[in-house]
């Protein structure tokens, strides 16, 4: 029967669990971007919604002012 050291077994646990972790995190990654780009966290409209409940009508300049700040972060 196949025997393995108690020493080779934690090493090979361990670098699963990093080569796990890794590859966790770039699929992560990869679908948290593609859903921001599906579904970006502020529009035009939310902007337009923003200044009403504060009981201001924004001109279309503050309104691509504010979508071009929002898109540069």
């Amino acid at each position: 029967m196949m025997e393995i050291s108690i020493v080779v077994f934690v090493f090979s646990l361990i670098g699963l669990f990093v080569v796990g972790g890794v590859a966790g995190f770039f699929l992560a990654r990869y679908f948290l971007k593609k859903q921001i780009e599906k579904n970006p966290p502020i529009n035009e409209k939310m902007i337009r919604v923003m200044f009403a409940q504060m009981g201001r009508t924004p001109s279309e300049k503050q309104i691509r002012e504010i979508m071009r700040n929002v898109n540069k972060q």
